[in-house]
């Protein structure tokens, strides 16, 4: 006895031989919803769909190859040939497979990432399971809708890909929020985007390059001498943009700093690039209210201003600007030291703990003390 879903196939058939109907457009949908109503369909009814959609697949209007498309794409009893069929068919067909999960090996998404266009490389932009060589493949683009895409897919972004898109993200502040929200990056992945993150996970960022910085310290270049640093004062009354390439150069830096410096109208880069050089917080305010700029005359942003200087250290500052201008920070230039043989801190072979300084624990004691008297 033929199935119900046989039966409405041959009443289909019937109002197509009386011109009733276009079976090429409706009975691919009626069917697919027929089979996809079923929990488990009869064998006989998806080979007979098989052979319908395989023959019609590339003759129906791209509408209802889209509906089936989207309809069969995360059916688990969709037949192969029906959905190779509908993949032959490209375009907004093929995406809405890709959008719909689809299974597909990742050879073929690597294909679609290297050589699809328009709504299929957006839609494979959006798979949960990209593979890390076509998320590489589509950040290599350079095409700002799929960089936005890979950023809020919740597949991990590979290591290339994610400097692709922090590389961008310094010209366009639209690239931050995504990435700052994204659970899988750690903050010292995310320090780049130092500028644009909130006072917590400023926190965590300035936390994490001590880390960094206590395993493999970064050269520290001499400060500037009372004269030198006038000259600054004196140029950035005179040359306002003028000074930040001042600044990049005595860190020993390039452009990316200065043009970072420039187009920061907030200053924070500016005030950290000072701290970095050697600047006292006291001076760098100087010189930031010389600039006389809009967060020169706001009270509110110098002391903001203040703030991030005294929460940072030299060596923290300077990592974090190269960071954050996309430059390379430069290793400690180690250099020897002669150990007497008879040092009494140690021997050639071992040596012991050094001995501590006698000011510096004096100064201590005195602060210590004075804030006891205060509280007493």
């Amino acid at each position: 006895m033929p199935s119900r879903i046989s039966a409405e196939l041959a009443q289909l058939a019937r109002l197509a031989r009386d011109g009733g109907l276009d079976l090429s457009q409706v009975s691919l949908r009626v069917k697919a919803d027929l089979l996809l109503s079923t929990p488990q369909p009869p064998a006989e009814d998806i080979a007979a769909f098989s052979e319908l959609a395989t023959a019609l697949i590339p003759s129906i209007d791209e509408t209802t190859a889209t509906i089936l498309a989207r309809k069969l794409a995360g059916w688990r009893h969709a037949p192969d040939a029906v959905l190779q069929a509908l993949r032959a068919r490209g375009g907004e067909v093929l995406a809405a497979l890709l959008r719909h999960g689809a299974a597909l090996p990742p050879v073929e998404l690597e294909e679609i990432a290297a050589h699809g266009e328009g709504p299929t490389v957006a839609a494979l932009a959006e798979r949960a399971d990209l593979p890390a060589a076509a998320s590489l493949m589509l950040a290599g683009r350079n095409e700002r809708a799929l960089d936005l895409a890979l950023i809020a897919n919740p597949a991990p972004l590979p290591r290339a890909t994610l400097d692709l898109l922090l590389a961008r993200a310094r010209s366009d502040a639209g690239y931050g929020p995504g990435l700052l929200a994204r659970r899988d990056l750690s903050e010292s992945d995310l320090i780049p985007l130092f500028l644009q993150a909130g006072p917590e996970r400023r926190l965590a960022m300035l936390d994490s390059l001590a880390a960094i910085e206590a395993l493999g310290p970064t050269e520290r270049r001499p400060s500037p001498d009372g004269e030198t640093f006038e000259g600054w004062l004196l140029t950035a009354g005179q040359d306002p943009d003028g000074i930040f390439g001042v600044i990049a150069n005595h860190l020993g830096a390039g452009q990316a700093l200065t043009e970072a410096m420039a187009q920061d109208r907030s200053r924070d880069l500016t005030a950290l690039a000072m701290i970095a050089a050697g600047i006292s917080i006291e001076d760098a305010t100087r010189l930031l209210i010389r600039l006389a700029d809009e967060t020169a005359h706001s009270v509110e942003r110098i002391f903001a201003l203040v703030a991030l200087m005294r929460s940072v250290n030299r060596a923290v500052a300077y990592r974090l600007i190269m960071q954050v201008a996309g430059e390379s920070a430069q290793p400690a230039t180690r250099r020897s030291q002669l150990q007497r043989t008879m040092d009494p801190s140690g021997t050639p072979v071992r040596p012991g703990a050094a001995k501590p300084d006698s000011r510096s624990v004096l100064d201590e004691v005195r602060r210590t003390l004075r804030g006891k008297r205060e509280q007493g």
